[in-house]
């Protein structure tokens, strides 16, 4: 069996039970638990699945396939029928939009003309990207959904990096965003997340959006925080930064207080919509 065949059959069976473990698809593939572990890491880094400890599942977000069925409901549907086709879940899945749009309307009133913006990957940025058309500025993205917004605004200089693309979550990531950060100068990033721990630390929880968040913080000049009240606690484990290392934080009312002291203590503005 070919990589490419044996990878597809992985995401076939966690498109079906949601997760398995590498024990289970050696198993099945009847292949050695090292391979399964192999295709794991690189099905994880291009954000096909999620390794988890153990096995894997499928990825938030991912496409899933109806179940095979013929035109009665028995005997499964033959190839190029119509319920062969594989359905994507919307980008904008994400919910608490009216959470992030007052955080956007507060983003994009901090950019000056002239300056030059990072737009982080996330769902927020999209909508300050929606806020800042229009504007004489610079905006850095490997965000395929603020590239959608800004792609035929003549004023915005668009610049998207490089890099592998993940269909799912809209992003370009790997090695070569990250190098191209390494010759970047700019005046702001704003920065998404998916936790701010009591303890003050910023994480996430892609394992493969990480690095390029890490370099899109050396790159700026300013970092400014966008963290919704939902993201208090949040999830991940993967840590980007402190509260500490953050110029300005905007999140929203139900943020907890002693949480926030960690970046007004620290000298950091916290902006509350």
């Amino acid at each position: 069996m070919i990589l490419r065949e044996r990878q597809n059959r992985i995401i076939e069976a966690l498109r079906a039970d949601g997760a398995a473990s590498v024990q289970e698809l050696a198993r099945a593939l009847r292949v050695s638990a090292a391979t399964i572990r192999r295709d794991l890491e690189m099905l994880d880094r291009n954000g096909e699945l999620v390794r988890t400890w153990g096995g894997a599942v499928v990825a938030p977000g991912a496409t899933t396939r109806e179940p095979p069925r013929g035109p009665h409901g028995g005997a499964p549907a033959g190839p190029g029928d119509e319920d062969d086709e594989v359905v994507e879940a919307p980008f904008e899945a994400a919910g608490d939009y009216d959470l992030k749009h007052r955080m956007a309307v507060a983003a994009a009133a901090m950019v000056q003309d002239g300056q030059v913006v990072i737009l982080d990957i996330g769902t927020t940025t999209p909508l300050v990207a929606e806020l800042l058309r229009g504007r004489d500025i610079t905006v850095i993205t490997t965000n395929l959904a603020v590239f959608d917004v800004l792609r035929d605004d003549d004023a915005v200089r668009l610049v998207l990096l490089g890099g592998v693309v993940r269909r799912n979550y809209r992003t370009l990531v790997g090695s070569l965003a990250e190098a191209a950060l390494e010759q970047v100068s700019a005046d702001v990033l704003f920065l998404s997340c998916t936790g701010v721990r009591a303890n003050g630390h910023v994480v996430d929880n892609m394992a493969v959006e990480a690095p390029i968040k890490q370099s899109m913080i050396a790159a700026a000049e300013r970092v400014v925080l966008l963290a919704s009240e939902a993201k208090f606690p949040g999830t991940g484990a993967l840590r980007l930064c402190s509260l500490t290392d953050v110029d300005t934080l905007i999140t929203t009312t139900g943020a907890p207080d002693d949480t926030l002291a960690h970046s007004r203590n620290a000298g950091g503005e916290v902006i509350t919509t």
